[in-house]
């Protein structure tokens, strides 16, 4: 390891040098791609097919009158990007999704979330089209778009719905891919980390060429990609601890209370049990589970990918085409082991591994009969009597000596190693179809696609619950008294390790969970000039218009073991069996209108108006339907031809989804910090006690109750038969700037509103919690806001078993609402700045920033749509925010070119973020209920948010890449990654959700891999 980080830093040098070819004032000019891009991309495909983002009509003499970000295959390959979520991630303006860096939440698959609205309220398209989406919730992979062949990316902000159907609420993510490709390129990448670790490797080819003369195309593209595991810690000691946030700053036992040695939930207001650390006795639960050292900042990933398409002109202007896809993706997620997390076990008092020491304690402690409220303990002679009492006496009778201890189970199994999900993902996509021209201004394009994803994943290392409680039934330490199964007794007496290979791999198996989805559409579309225009204007009137069909299906299908819930222990909650399917019968049209050019004040007007009617057919019983409108109108003005005015007003739809329409009812996880009935707080309110207890908590747990493990607490929810359509106004005004006396300057800004109405949506912890718990009264103890809340039986806790406890109740509906707005600025300037060292030299420049004004969201604001009621998440981070979503962020690059060298420097920003202001006044609330000292100073005492954690500074991060053009067919990129090696801020692990805030950090949002260095070459002819 020593030689090879010597010579990675030996490559940093030398890498270093080359990038700094051209001197320092690389580094102190403004620049970007972005520009550029556009603009040798438009030219490039001036004769080929137009795709235009955001309108069905393909006119490149049109404006647009929405914002549409475009990031070109320059861009791409400056960026050296292995997969599209993670050019997403960084724009300014999207949330953090689903990718590579999340882990213990990563379901094998990445996704974009545009404007913090949700990865399931936008559509992803390829050439303008959908694609098979890649789960029950309809949202496609991004691990499958075909990079290599992609020549522009568009997102388009707000929505699309009359463009492109539902779904597309927050925009669009249109992938572009060249069209018309001859010739052949090979490029092999390779980047590592300065720590030695996260190698990625890449590599892809890509075929075309022209036949018949020019009037056929083909091509296609080959790819490959591997990439390696980082884990937590190691060189990266802000990850090695578990460092709860709501606590003192690195304080001993911090983790999980599932832990090892085993640790007892006794009960009846017992304070927990963790066996001793020789394995001979018991002791006041001392050790939790540091669990970060298991988990990853980058999953392991591999992909096999290929990518076809063909055009052929069969007549003189009617052409046939198609375009294929297969990828075949493996992901895989790596967390700390299973084991049987705050489950009931019975025990035989007889067990044999239990010491004498342990039996003493829990005769004298721990319930010997459930069945009577309290914990039922034995006497000394009881005790003895039962220590060597077999269940039943030689003639068959039961043995009245014979007893039972019954707790809560905490056991981490170690020795079964690390859980492993092995995600699976073939995705076959293909498109045919036909177009031409109807007149020389009317043209035609008829096409069908069929597409398929098979998403397989194979749990690995996860203890069954009911193998455990089989094993903990034993006779002695060779026999059980059930021996089906082969049953090998289970030592939990024992200290770490003294769990045999035997016993581990007798209480853990393999389990499975398939999930298939089918995509099927038909699509009509007649568009073109109706040789009518204004007799004010040079263009004609343009229309499109068409009808679209498709249909979904998808299924989730688990084997016994992955649907039984709690069996697979620390799995997260059941995966049950879901089969759903849904048809949609589209008619659409859309016009543009230019009323005048080349008039004084009016260099160009121009008016656009669509509408699509959408008729829905669920595949359930009694068939339900049910219909939407969606429409725009938008409009463009230019006083002069430096200057624009552009805007548009929609009302967009988003129909529920599979998942949403067809999920079982089931108990799973979500993310609390702070618990209400916890501690002392119940003991000095009479109606907070009256709450818990009502809730399930035993009555002689009150001022007992633990926070939730790890910040991890059951919720039971799933989808709703019921739910209709959700329905948002977006709009958005701005202004384009080209002027003629700076050449190569444009700029552009953009203030956008979305505002989404009957939002499907699942309240957040904190709502939940503030429901029941805010304004407590004598009634609170009947309302179904609190009754619908349950507790753990044994410790009156949120998690634990979730056969027993559900936690908090969640089901989806159409209360809620969402609102987001903000402003776009986005600038791009490139120059010639003449002969430099003999050299032409070029300099471009390019800033893409966006303003968050707000994003808010409200539970139920069907009841109540005041502001007050809404929860604000820009600029905050907690359990009920999700990904961070900074008030101002941006990304600048500056490139300068001298010759066949060209020196980029990337610089992107985030400003300074906050916990949640709601959450903390809520904890603040609890936490003097509670009788913590001081907690919202500087001594927390467990109750609040450690103060270090309350805020994240402002953050910047330098990518420094130098491109080589070798020679005419050859060419070299190397990059340095964070050129700094700046560290993400810690806040811990328990501040936000799961999914985004490991490692004790947000791993999504703030690079935690730290420097890497990236090396591809690229040859083309």
């Amino acid at each position: 390891m020593k030689t090879t980080k010597k010579s990675l830093l030996s490559s940093a040098t030398y890498l270093q040098s080359l990038a700094l070819v051209g001197g320092a004032a690389a580094l102190l000019s403004s620049t970007a791609a972005f520009a550029q891009d556009a603009a040798e991309e438009d030219a490039a495909s001036a004769d080929q097919t137009i795709v235009v983002t955001g309108s069905l009509i393909r006119n490149p003499n049109l404006s647009a009158s929405a914002p549409v970000a475009t990031i070109g295959a320059q861009e791409l390959e400056l960026r050296q990007s292995n997969n599209a979520e993670e050019v997403l991630r960084t724009l300014p303006g999207a949330v953090p999704s689903i990718g590579s860096s999340v882990n213990n939440g990563n379901g094998g698959s990445s996704y974009v979330n545009l404007r913090g609205l949700g990865s399931n309220r936008n559509i992803v398209l390829l050439d303008g089209n959908r694609i098979v989406p890649a789960d029950l919730v309809g949202r496609v992979d991004l691990n499958n778009i075909p990079l290599a062949l992609v020549q522009r990316t568009d997102v388009l902000t707000g929505g699309a719905s009359s463009t492109y159907g539902a779904d597309a609420i927050s925009g669009v993510v249109n992938f572009i891919t060249k069209q018309d490709f001859a010739g052949m390129e090979a490029t092999v990448s390779e980047q590592i980390t300065q720590r030695g670790d996260g190698n990625v490797f890449r590599a892809d080819l890509t075929m075309g060429a022209n036949f018949d003369d020019g009037r056929g195309n083909a091509v296609l593209s080959l790819g490959y990609q591997n990439q390696k595991e980082v884990y937590f810690g190691g060189d990266r000691p802000f990850s090695t601890l578990t460092l709860e946030s709501y606590d003192e700053f690195f304080v001993a036992g911090q983790g999980s209370s599932t832990t090892s040695p085993s640790r007892f939930d006794i009960g009846g207001g017992r304070t927990p049990q963790q066996v001793s650390r020789d394995g001979t006795g018991l002791s006041n639960y001392y050790q939790a589970f540091n669990f970060n050292p298991y988990n990853v900042f980058q999953t392991p990933f591999e992909r096999f990918n290929m990518y076809g398409q063909a055009r052929y002109e069969v007549a003189d202007n009617i052409e046939v085409y198609a375009r294929g896809m297969y990828s075949n993706n493996t992901v895989e997620t790596i967390i700390a082991p299973s084991g049987v997390f705050g489950s009931a076990v019975t025990v035989p008092v007889s067990n044999p591994f239990m010491t004498a020491a342990q039996r003493a304690y829990l005769c004298s402690n721990a319930d010997t009969n459930p069945g009577v409220s309290g914990n039922q303990t034995l006497t000394a002679a009881e005790c003895s009597a039962a220590s060597t009492a077999s269940k039943f006496l030689a003639n068959g009778a039961a043995n009245p000596d014979y007893r039972e201890f019954t707790f809560g189970l905490r056991r981490r199994t170690t020795e079964t190693g690390p859980r492993i999900s092995n995600y699976n993902s073939q995705v076959f996509d293909f498109r045919a179809g036909v177009r031409g021209n109807i007149t020389d201004a009317i043209q035609f394009d008829v096409s069908a696609s069929h597409g398929e994803s098979k998403k397989l994943q194979t749990i690995q290392n996860y203890v069954l619950l009911s193998r455990v409680r089989q094993a903990l039934l034993a006779t002695s330490t060779g026999a059980c008294q059930n021996t089906a199964n082969g049953c090998v007794p289970l030592n939990i007496f024992g200290p770490d390790g003294s769990i045999t290979s035997a016993m581990s791999d007798f209480i853990s198996d393999a389990a499975t969970v398939q999930e298939n989805t089918k995509l099927d559409q038909v699509k009509a579309i007649i568009s073109g000039d109706t040789g009518i225009s204004s007799p004010w204007a040079a263009e004609g009137i343009n229309f499109a218009a068409g009808a679209e069909y498709r249909r979904y299906a998808a299924q989730q299908s688990s084997d016994v073991l992955a649907k039984t819930p709690g069996e697979l222990g620390g799995a997260g909650g059941a995966a049950p069996d879901i089969n759903g399917g849904y048809e949609v019968y589209e008619g659409f049209g859309e016009l543009i209108l230019p009323i005048a050019s080349d008039m004084p004040g009016i260099h160009e007007l121009t008016v656009e108006a669509g509408i699509r009617q959408s008729h829905y057919k669920i595949a359930a019983a009694g068939n339900p339907t049910f219909d939407t409108t969606t429409w725009k109108v938008a409009g463009t003005w230019a006083p002069v031809p430096d200057f624009k005015v552009r805007g548009n007003y929609q009302r967009a739809v988003r129909a529920p989804n599979i998942g949403e329409l067809f999920s079982p009812v089931s108990t799973g996880l979500t993310n609390l910090g702070t618990d209400p009935c916890q501690g002392l707080a119940p003991l000095s309110s009479a109606d907070l006690r009256a709450v818990c207890i009502a809730q399930g908590a035993p009555a002689d747990v009150i001022g007992t109750i633990q926070a939730p493990t790890a910040g991890q607490a059951n919720i039971t929810s799933g989808g709703n038969p019921n739910v209709g359509p959700e329905t948002a106004t977006t709009w958005s005004a701005g202004l384009v700037f080209t002027p003629a006396f700076l050449p190569g300057f444009s700029g552009s800004i953009d203030y956008y509103n979305i505002k989404v109405k009957s939002a499907i949506t699942t309240p957040t912890p904190g709502d939940l919690i503030a429901a029941c718990f805010d304004n407590l009264s004598a009634a609170s103890a009947t309302s179904s806001a609190c009754t619908s809340i349950r507790r753990n039986p044994i410790t009156g806790g949120l998690d634990g078993d979730p056969a027993t406890t559900g936690g908090l109740f969640g089901v989806l509906s159409n209360l809620g609402a969402l609102e987001t707005s903000g402003v776009d600025l986005n600038l791009a300037y490139s120059t010639s700045i003449g002969t430099v060292f003999g050299q032409e030299g070029r300099l471009s420049f390019s800033f893409n920033g966006n303003y968050t004004a707000a994003s808010k969201f409200n539970a139920n604001a069907v009841a109540d749509p005041s502001d007050d009621a809404f929860r604000e998440c820009v600029n905050q981070y907690s359990v009920n925010c999700g990904s961070i979503q900074p008030k101002f962020s941006f990304s600048q690059r500056s490139t300068l070119g001298l010759g066949p060298v060209d020196v980029s420097l990337l610089w992107r920003w985030v400003n300074k973020v906050r916990f949640e202001d709601a959450q903390l006044e809520s904890d603040l609330e609890a936490a003097t209920d509670a009788g913590c000292t001081d907690p919202a100073g500087t001594d927390p005492d467990g109750c609040m948010v450690d103060p270090r954690f309350r805020t994240i500074k402002a953050y910047s991060w330098f990518d420094l890449t130098t491109r080589f053009e070798v020679s005419k067919n050859f060419d070299l990129t190397m990059s340095v990654f964070n050129l700094f090696d700046k560290k993400p801020p810690v806040v811990g692990g328990t501040v936000g959700s799961t999914s985004y805030n490991g490692g004790n950090t947000y791993p999504s949002s703030y690079d935690a891999l730290g420097r890497r260095f990236a090396v591809s070459a690229r040859l083309k002819f």
